[in-house]
């Protein structure tokens, strides 16, 4: 992998981390006003370590652990740092198993967005159409399940079943990040103390981290480069939440650019588990494609509603 490379594929999982932490940022920011300056101090230095490299580090080994059983937790560990030929390439074999559920979560997420949950309309026609068509939803994602694991079968049924848990993993996933969102209003008039605030924050750092995980092996299949490209997007969230995150609220239509970057990465992935050819450079490029039209068309509004 040359170096033009490496470069592009830490840029794309940092913007993508970026854009798909909007909405995590956003529910950090409101709940830090409530929170007197030292607990707000210690979320923001302490929790940047949490963040960066217990959850964004700890999420991927996990998930490496989990689908090359055979390698122990500490083979794990060192198979996601090893140049050995032998183990990337073990690791490689395994790969559609990851590809598969990870690329259903993404799908589903997506899906979800685009049929169910109120948006701005970056493309007015298409996606009133679907939201109009929300009771849609479960029919269509279980019929892409049924249809990603009936062909899967027949390559690998190990592959099946890490589609049917990567759906698993977004229908709970999703209960939970419903259940912040819903409990958000609460945080900021309830009596509860700093740190339990504190500890609240990191749960739903934890779980909105899981879509920026998935969507970076995408990109890459190494670790390294995954703890890089999402540590700094989460850096730069970390700032964001305490500078200028009305400034990004501003941009109406970046959450939309966040949602299909998600749907090409998720379609990304099922390709690349079903050994359908995709270059490393197409992930980071179109990433920053996406982003950069719903960016030029967020400014756009913005420039007209000034004017």
């Amino acid at each position: 992998m040359d170096i033009i490379t490496l470069i592009l594929i830490v840029a794309g999982l940092s913007l993508f981390e970026i854009i798909s932490s909007i909405d995590n940022a956003i529910i950090n920011a409101e709940v830090l006003s409530t929170m007197g300056p030292k607990a707000r101090r210690w979320f923001l230095v302490w929790g940047i370590f949490i963040a960066v490299f217990v959850i964004r580090g700890f999420l991927p080994w996990l998930i490496v652990w989990a689908v090359n059983p055979a390698l122990g937790p500490l083979g794990a560990l060192t198979a996601t740092f090893s140049n050995d030929p032998a183990i990337r390439h073990y690791i490689e074999q395994s790969s559609p198993i990851l590809l598969a559920g990870g690329g259903i979560f993404l799908v589903f997420l997506f899906l979800h967005w685009l049929f169910l949950e109120d948006k701005n309309y970056g493309l007015p026609r298409t996606e009133k159409f679907f939201l109009r068509q929300g009771v849609w939803f479960y029919a269509c994602v279980s019929i892409i399940l049924t249809a990603i694991v009936w062909k899967a079968i027949y390559l690998n049924s190990l592959m099946a079943l890490g589609a049917v848990i990567g759906s698993t993993a977004f229908f709970i996933t999703h209960g939970f990040k419903q259940n912040a969102e819903e409990n958000e209003k609460k945080l900021l008039t309830s009596n509860l103390t700093d740190i339990s605030k504190v500890f609240y924050l990191e749960i739903i750092d934890a779980t909105f981290s899981i879509d920026g995980v998935l969507g970076a092996f995408a990109f890459t299949l190494s670790i390294p480069l995954i703890l890089m490209g999402n540590g700094i997007g989460a850096l730069i969230v970390r700032q964001l939440t305490i500078k200028g995150i009305n400034k990004i609220k501003k941009y109406a239509y970046l959450k939309n650019g966040a949602m299909y970057s998600i749907l090409v990465l998720g379609v990304i992935m099922l390709m690349r588990a079903f050994n359908i050819p995709v270059s490393e450079l197409f992930s980071p490029v179109i990433t920053f494609i996406i982003i950069g039209y719903f960016y030029w068309k967020s400014l756009s509004a913005l420039k007209s509603s000034a004017a």
